[in-house]
């Protein structure tokens, strides 16, 4: 396996890192024999990085891990082969709906010790708020997250979805290994300011939504995501016009892949690791199908002329609606 250290004074992790959350219903209904089937065979091929949220189906994808990871008598515990990233904050009430975040200090560490326990570990290696707090100021939750790494109960911290000014602010505080915030072809908006600035500071990042949460794995089709329970159903880039405008770019993408004799799938993911050796693509696979073609990504070299090609056929701004809806867009430091 392929590896990259997240930023400065972060670990070491695969290349590829598995995202979670399409494991616990955020995607509508999944399989749970098949999420844990795909965890291992995760594990097995290398990828140490996993991705996870505690509310991710209210704490059902951290206790999910945590069995993948206890691995019963055949595997062992495997805990020390796994860089466990977990987002905290997001508030929800049991209908699942989003009520706001909560970054105070005493919330923090009261989440830190649930999170615990659901994964059945003794430490969080990188443990970073899922959104800004518009409450409380950036130092007071990363402050927070600094006495749980002094206490042992954290390794690392890390972001997620914040814009410039907070990760100045942030890493003043303590020092921040990543962050986490989506990146892809058709999600570009890092590249205006941000990168720049996680690069001037020693920061990695971890890039999500590299598939744009399955729009161009090359696989989607327009009677997708409309299940109960899988949010890209409000999402403005499957809907109506912006989802035929969306699926041309994955054709004229699909030209580029079938003539390297790679998946469309790939040839994204690849793109992504390609702009830096300091991102690590998160992928969201579900099945050892397509955690199996998302690996083939690292087997891709993409030249200087295929990435040209690949920045004619799916220009920067290319797509078609928003990547959240505007009441969710609205709420992301990282607009701003």
């Amino acid at each position: 396996m392929q590896t990259r250290q997240l930023g400065k004074t972060g670990p070491v992790v695969s290349a590829l890192g598995l995202g979670a959350m399409g494991m616990s219903g955020m995607y509508g209904p999944s399989d749970r024999a098949e999420s844990l089937a795909t965890l291992d065979a995760a594990l097995e091929a290398g990828i140490t990085l996993i991705d996870t949220g505690d509310f991710y189906g209210m704490g059902h994808n951290e206790m999910l891990i945590g069995e993948a990871l206890r691995g019963g008598p055949l595997k062992g515990n495997r805990r020390d082969k796994a860089v466990l990233s977990v987002k905290f904050g997001a508030q929800r009430d049991p209908s699942a709906g989003w009520i706001g975040f909560d970054g105070r200090p005493a919330a923090v560490k009261t989440a830190l010790a649930y999170t615990l326990q659901r994964l059945g570990v003794d430490h969080i290696d990188i443990y970073r708020p899922a959104r800004l707090d518009p409450n409380v100021p950036i130092e007071d939750t990363v402050g927070a997250i600094a006495d749980m790494v002094q206490a042992g109960y954290v390794r690392h911290i890390g972001l997620s979805e914040v814009g410039v000014e907070t990760i100045r602010k942030a890493h003043a505080v303590h020092p921040i290994v990543d962050l986490q915030i989506e990146y892809a072809l058709i999600t570009r908006g890092v590249e205006d300011r941000i990168l720049s600035v996680l690069r001037e500071l020693g920061i990695g990042m971890t890039a999500y939504g590299v598939l744009s949460r399955g729009l161009i794995s090359g696989h989607w089709d327009k009677n997708q995501g409309k299940g109960a329970g899988d949010f890209r159903a409000g999402g403005p880039r499957f809907q109506g016009e912006n989802v035929d405008r969306n699926l041309a770019l994955v054709e004229a993408l699909r030209r580029i892949a079938d003539a390297k004799g790679v998946s469309v799938a790939q040839i994204a993911i690849a793109w992504v690791a390609a702009q830096g050796q300091d991102i690590v693509p998160l992928v969201g696979a579900r099945t050892r199908a397509r955690l199996s073609e998302s690996l083939g990504a690292l087997d891709v070299s993409l030249s200087a002329d295929d990435l040209a090609a690949i920045e004619q056929a799916v220009p920067k701004d290319a797509a078609a609606g928003t990547r959240y809806a505007e009441a969710q867009m609205a709420h992301l430091d990282s607009e701003h």
